[in-house]
């Protein structure tokens, strides 16, 4: 199961991360300032992170697999509406088709996971959370031929297709029951849960800080080296690869070191990589040392990832562990569609090194947060 929810994540993730490095083919196609495009990707969190916490409630009081099959059936309607394309307004619904399809998926299969591995949770979801790195090295490459021989809708129905088959091999592997019943949302009891203690507080708003950054970096950051280093969109979205080729190694490395030592330590450093390594792209301009700075800034956040879910989890009951995780992600993912609008507005109206400076600055108040926590792994007790 593992590996089936991890390739599935895996496709999933390449589908959504060919939209960065297309996005200069997009805006000029469908005639779009980047403000709107950033807003349509917004919108696409926005669905994204308010599918979280009910997909993790229903869930925990159905089965994983009655939210899993649905969510690979809308995964596959939203890329193929990406197919057919023909102006913004069919862009949006493909969009939010989409971000509902990747709510649904997204927290049950980390529950999933969860349930199966108890001693080697960090290492299992940083197995799972490299399916990111994998979809965007895929994207990276397939985009600069896309941009090159094709049009940028070309790639996104062959994402559909390979979601239908994983679909199948998903109920053909599954052995849960599908279980749909009369059941209620304790949106309060989970809230309540996961705000009790300033410890709690002050580590989702650290997380939320960090998901904020990360909209805004990604979903930009090809077209950022296009407009301000004279990059061609080729050489973009090979840079844009060499984040997730980081990240491959970096997320299963640690989640490895959260298992066996302070997850909120390691996420501190993380932070404070990240954060130097993303002003300093911005005086940074020969291609080289570009690419060493890019490097740093993936080793640095793509450490949060596996950490920031596994903190969660940690703290959860065991029969609430899908809500719990659900509710964090949909403040982390709230915060991250706000990402892409702050970067394309600001971008639009002033520049890119006053957004990326911004969005610095929020990892150092991430940081100063975590380090306000003891320096080990938060338990069941300090959570509920």
């Amino acid at each position: 199961m593992l590996a089936t929810v991890s390739l599935g994540w895996a496709v999933l993730q390449f589908g959504r991360m060919l939209l960065s490095p297309l996005l200069p083919a997009i805006i000029t196609d469908l005639a779009i300032t980047e403000a709107t495009a950033g807003i349509v990707l917004a919108a696409f969190q926005v669905v994204y992170a308010v599918t979280q916490y009910p997909s993790g409630e229903f869930s925990d009081q159905w089965t994983r697999a009655t939210l899993i099959v649905p969510a690979f059936t809308v995964l596959v309607v939203g890329f193929s509406l990406f197919d057919v394309v023909g102006g913004l307004g069919m862009f949006v619904l493909a969009a939010v088709v989409t971000g509902v399809g990747k709510g649904l998926f997204s927290i049950p299969s980390r529950a999933l996971l969860s349930d199966l591995f108890t001693t080697n949770r960090g290492r299992a979801l940083g197995i799972y959370a490299a399916g990111t790195d994998i979809g965007g090295i895929a994207a990276a490459g397939v985009a600069t031929v896309t941009v090159t021989y094709a049009s940028w809708r070309t790639p996104f129905l062959p994402v559909a297709i390979v979601l239908g088959v994983l679909t199948i091999c998903y109920m053909i592997m599954n052995r849960e029951s599908y279980t749909i019943e009369r059941t209620t949302l304790d949106i309060g009891g989970t809230v309540g849960r996961l705000v009790q203690h300033p410890r709690q507080r002050e580590t989702l708003t650290a997380f939320a800080l960090f998901y904020f950054m990360v909209g805004g970096v990604i979903n930009f950051y090809p077209i950022y080296l296009t407009r301000t280093k004279d990059f061609s969109a080729e050489l973009a979205s090979l840079t844009f690869a060499l984040i997730f080729i980081v990240g491959l190694v970096i997320k299963p490395s640690a989640g490895t070191l959260g298992d066996r030592f302070s997850r909120i330590g390691i996420a501190i450093s993380g932070l404070l990589i990240a954060a130097v390594a993303l002003t300093a792209v911005t005086f940074v301009s020969t291609p080289i040392y570009i690419w060493i700075v890019t490097s740093v800034l993936a080793i640095g956040y793509k450490t949060g990832f596996p950490l920031a879910d596994a903190i969660i989890l940690d703290g959860a009951p065991n029969d609430d562990m899908g809500a719990d995780l659900g509710a964090a992600r949909a403040l982390f993912l709230g915060a991250n569609a706000v990402g892409p609008a702050y970067v394309g507005i600001v971008a639009t109206y002033g520049s890119y090194e006053i957004a990326f400076g911004g969005l610095a600055v929020c990892l150092l108040l991430a940081a100063g947060l975590l380090a306000r926590q003891r320096i080990k792994p938060p338990t069941k007790t300090q959570f509920d």
